[in-house]
């Protein structure tokens, strides 16, 4: 058995074989060229490939250094391979997903499950996603190679209720002085000449490509083809109510006796200080069901009252931020999501809605005139859609920045789905008592 590993024909047939599924699987059969290259590697040997190492040293040993350089190529080359085709490790930043997703959940998210999207932008420093290493404003990315979106076959499609990482729509602007706040939200409350002009406050405004903006993870509300409304906070997909998740948090006013909660109390509901609004025995807490239930057989609650914006207050940042759609994070829709090769009627009333995906997602010329309706230059009623669109929203219901504010997400910018927790961190802790042990491996749902 060990002669047969040994065997040159066998090494050769066995990396080649797995390469040419490789090739099948990207449907770019260019890189057939690279079994020209395996074949010499194992078989004729006529050129020295691996240039930085010597071809036939004494006895057949390398230099430290060499050996260093050789196992450091190796190492970025096949994780690269990994992070771009099958899996990549990410970090969850920011509340949104509470209590689904904890903040210092370090989690991998798989590439097959819906298919690896290739590179737009091929060229780019690794292991980095657009900015370089110790910079706040140098691109780790060159655009002088930009490749039209393509994705290859992946094991399933985006299904309602998924966590998935995307990136962020409304990325394709950044002010780079202000990272954290999307460009349109702030063009939107303050206005674009302001923005221009005032580059001591907001920085340099540049553009990142589609695989280049930032990574969003939420979860899916609904698909393409879909109908949505939220009543009341509570949303309902083509007419029906959303299948309860137990991490979905609400806002509660809780009243208690006394003053303050308690660490004691705190920690038996899983609450954390800085979740807490409020003073004087009145308090703003979000909560899962489970949280709520729990707070039912404590002495110390005097009422529990889940809150919800009133239908008729308006909130001008929800999408599409149109003083014709007087909607709020609570009462919202109802509104179609755009599925390819579908067409629907434009007119002035519901292009608020489409008019990004028109005119940035899918890169139409869009114009109105004399109340006409103008796409690439022709007057027209109608549309059809190119990509699949989604409806992303974050469990943490109010401290979610998701498709509520800046609308919907295009299939090109699906980066993954969420598949498990591998390492969990509490910041508010300290040393061993920082590790979440409970949350090791725990599958995402």
């Amino acid at each position: 058995m060990n002669n047969l590993f040994e065997n040159k024909w066998f090494k050769f047939l066995l990396v080649g074989g797995l390469y040419l599924l490789w090739v099948i699987w990207v449907t770019n059969f260019w890189w057939l060229l690279g079994l020209v290259i395996i074949f010499d590697t194992y078989i004729t040997k006529r050129v020295h490939w691996a240039f930085w190492k010597k071809k036939n040293p004494p006895e057949g040993k390398q230099t430290k250094v060499v050996e260093w350089v050789d196992a450091i190529i190796f190492a970025v080359i096949a994780a690269t391979f990994i992070r771009l085709f099958f899996i990549e490790a990410y970090t969850i930043p920011t509340s949104s997903m509470e209590k689904s997703m904890m903040v210092g959940d370090y989690l991998f998210v798989s590439k097959t499950a819906y298919g690896p999207k290739m590179p737009n932008t091929p060229i780019s420093f690794p292991f980095v996603h657009h900015t370089m290493p110790f910079s706040s404003t140098i691109p780790s990315f060159s655009t002088a190679i930009h490749n039209p979106y393509r994705r290859i076959a992946g094991t399933g499609k985006v299904k309602n209720d998924d966590v998935v990482v995307f990136n962020f729509p409304e990325g394709d602007t950044v002010a780079v002085n202000i990272q954290e706040r999307s460009y349109h939200e702030m063009v939107r409350s303050f206005g674009r000449d302001r923005i221009w002009s005032g580059k001591r406050t907001f920085g340099d405004i540049i553009y990142r490509p589609v695989d280049k903006r930032e990574n969003y993870i939420k979860r899916c509300i609904a698909i393409a083809g879909d109908s949505l409304k939220i009543v009341k906070g509570q949303v309902y997909v083509n007419g029906k109510p959303q299948k309860e998740i137990p991490g979905i948090q609400y806002k509660y006013l809780v009243t208690i006796n006394g003053t303050s909660f308690n660490s004691d109390a705190l920690e038996k509901l899983d609450i954390t200080p800085s979740e807490i609004e409020g003073s004087d025995s009145r308090y703003i807490l979000s909560l899962t069901a489970e949280q709520a239930k729990k707070m039912d057989g404590l002495k110390f609650i005097q009422s529990k009252e889940r809150v919800t914006w009133p239908s008729e207050n308006s909130d001008p940042a929800i999408f599409p931020s149109d003083p014709k759609f007087t909607w709020n994070l609570d009462n919202f829709g109802p509104i179609w999501i755009p599925k390819k090769g579908s067409t629907v009627t434009l007119t002035l009333a519901n292009l608020p809605l489409f008019k990004r995906i028109i005119s940035v997602y899918e890169e139409n010329t869009l114009a109105v005139k004399d109340e006409v309706i103008y796409i690439n230059g022709a007057p027209t009623s109608t549309y059809t859609f190119k990509m699949d669109y989604f409806w992303m929203m974050g469990d943490n219901r109010y401290n979610s920045a998701d498709s509520r504010y800046w609308g919907f997400v295009p299939e090109d910018h699906i980066v993954g789905k969420a598949s498990f927790v591998w390492l969990s961190l509490d910041k508010n802790k300290s040393f061993l008592a920082k590790i979440r042990w409970n949350r090791f491996f725990m599958s995402v749902k």
